[in-house]
């Protein structure tokens, strides 16, 4: 068994639209970064990397290489998710922590779940998802940006037991 924890956070910016989990949300700002800014992508890559000892997301999609400017994350997703079974890993599960003032997502998080799911493969019984404030305190409680934590367990692929009927 692999344990992987990550973290993510990008200031608000007017210039784009806001994506989590490779899901547009309906809002005024979106993510300052080099890519399309989705904190919660970023934030699993970077759990599931540190699980397998494959260093972060830095290091795989550096923002200083002119490919990845405005780069779909879940392009990043797909290549972690790839390198990992390709040694050996497999993924059990994913938890996810949103941390945001605005916009109120819980509308948004069953689409999330749905999407993060198919880009792990991995039934919605194995992703944990969950938003909330930071009660008005810091960056995020000043409504500056969103944060996110992501905690997965990785297991060997040929010692991993099969899962149950249901995806639990």
């Amino acid at each position: 068994m692999r344990i992987g924890h990550g973290y993510d956070a990008h200031p608000f910016s007017d210039a784009r639209a806001l994506v989590l989990g490779g899901v547009l949300i309906p809002q005024a700002r979106g993510l300052a970064a080099h890519s399309d800014g989705d904190a919660l992508l970023h934030a699993l890559c970077d759990a599931l990397l540190g699980a397998a000892a494959l260093d972060d997301i830095g290091i795989h999609f550096p923002d200083t290489d002119a490919r990845h400017a405005d780069r779909d994350s879940r392009e990043f997703l797909r290549a972690v998710r790839d390198m990992l079974q390709a040694r050996g890993l497999r993924i059990l599960n994913v938890d996810l922590t949103i941390l945001a003032e605005e916009p109120k997502l819980a509308s948004h998080l069953p689409a999330m779940r749905e999407s993060l799911g198919g880009l792990l493969e991995l039934p919605p019984g194995r992703v944990g998802l969950k938003a909330t404030t930071n009660e008005s305190m810091g960056f995020i409680g000043r409504r500056e940006g969103i944060a996110v934590h992501a905690v997965v367990l990785l297991d060997e692929a040929q010692q991993a037991p099969a899962p149950d009927h249901d995806g639990s």
